[in-house]
């Protein structure tokens, strides 16, 4: 019964954390749109008010007129009926902690550790997981105080950052937690950019001009610098966020590597959009990205070899291809798993006869050969055993061999 109630946990949160994320990103892509969009106003009386800029859009069969105030409307007062765009954000990354916690604290055995790449109990592994995000916040937000004036500079070093507790992750946690990770600390420091300086140099703004007082630029100017980082982080979050479905890119040995490459291609692409709302139309920038992915296609390609001269390789034979899974996968893919945690088979793959093997075959290989199976090598698949799998997949590939 735990483990059932534990799964609708992680169904309902997983809606939810998608349906705000979906509210939170769009929200930042239109905000970032807009800003990007707006022309000088065209009446004086505007400029007068302290408008900087204005966009006309239509949708919906309606016509919308946005104009931009930098610290608020001059002459008269700031209206009551402010919008705030923070519990989108907030409600995003409360479900993800939760997500995380249901999953990789409470399942750390089984999905946060592989005792292969670092030996660990799950008390260690849960306190890496956490200080992981806390340290990555603390970094992030000394280095943007310190290199404040310094963008450029301060832009590598946030790449660098992100690419060495990319690395770092991959050898201590399995390779799909270190994915989840990666994003879990870029989404911290996204929310908290929201959540420490974004809203409360806005509030800091908004009682400064009902108070009368000349508002001070110091809080604009930190909240947009903030916010054009979230803007550059929102594509990789969104490739960590569905990648967990992928074993292709984060079961690959250099999975680390992959997701750097990923992510470069991710800000490039979101490059040229930010761009474009200004004008700016650099193809380049697109272009190189779908380059990057598709050398990643080719690179990450399953592997041919030993497919034409199967014939001179023992042949695996069916039973020793089914020991293995009754050995290594069947305590999860059974129609009662016997594994801790498991109310149901994952992905509704039962594996417990030769004909459920058969039909499950070119599955059953890419999970072995990428490590994505079994989930954070809990029952110990040998690379022996993996080889067995991935030899007998290839000669049924080859030579129709039935099972």
């Amino acid at each position: 019964m735990e483990a059932y109630l534990l799964d609708w946990a992680n169904l309902l949160l997983r809606w939810l954390h998608v349906i705000s994320g979906v509210a939170w990103i769009g929200a930042s892509f239109y905000f970032v749109m807009l800003d990007n969009s707006l022309t000088q106003p065209v009446k004086r009386s505007d400029s007068d008010k302290g408008v900087s800029g204005e966009l006309w859009a239509v949708h919906g069969g309606g016509f919308y007129h946005s104009q931009k105030y930098k610290v608020g409307p001059k002459g008269e007062p700031l209206s009551d009926n402010l919008h705030w765009s923070k519990w989108e954000a907030y409600t995003t990354w409360f479900s993800g902690m939760a997500l995380l916690v249901i999953i990789y604290w409470f399942g750390a055995n089984t999905y946060l550790i592989d005792q292969q790449v670092m030996p660990m109990s799950a008390t260690m592994a849960i306190t890496i997981s956490g200080s992981v995000l806390v340290a990555g916040w603390l970094i992030y937000n000394t280095l943007c105080r310190v290199l404040a004036n310094k963008d450029t500079l301060l832009t590598a070093i946030i790449l660098l950052l992100i690419i060495a507790t990319d690395w770092a992750l991959f050898q201590a946690f399995s390779a799909r937690a270190a994915y989840l990770h990666v994003g879990a600390m870029m989404g911290t420091i996204m929310v908290f950019n929201v959540m420490i300086h974004i809203i409360p140099g806005q509030k800091k703004v908004v009682a400064q001009i009902r108070a009368g007082e000349e508002p001070d630029s110091a809080p604009g100017i930190i909240g947009k610098q903030r916010s054009v980082h979230n803007t550059y982080f929102t594509l990789p979050v969104l490739f960590i966020m569905i990648s967990g479905h992928y074993p292709i890119t984060y079961g690959n040995e250099h999975g680390w590597l992959v997701l750097a490459f990923v992510m470069m291609a991710g800000v490039l692409i979101r490059q040229f959009f930010v761009l474009r709302h200004r004008g700016q139309v650099l193809w380049w920038l697109p272009v190189i990205g779908i380059i990057i992915l598709l050398a990643l296609i080719w690179v990450l390609r399953p592997s041919t070899e030993g497919i034409d001269n199967t014939a001179s390789v023992a042949i695996v034979s069916d039973a020793q291809v089914t020991q293995v899974i009754a050995a290594r996968c069947t305590v999860c893919h059974a129609v009662s798993p016997t594994q801790a945690g498991f109310s149901a088979p994952p992905l509704g793959l039962v594996l417990e006869s030769s004909e459920q093997i058969a039909l499950n075959a070119e599955k059953i290989a890419t999970s072995v050969q990428s490590h994505y199976m079994p989930l954070g090598n809990l029952t110990g698949m040998t690379n022996e055993e993996r080889l067995i799998i991935s030899t007998w997949y290839r000669q049924r590939s080859t030579i129709k061999q039935p099972l």
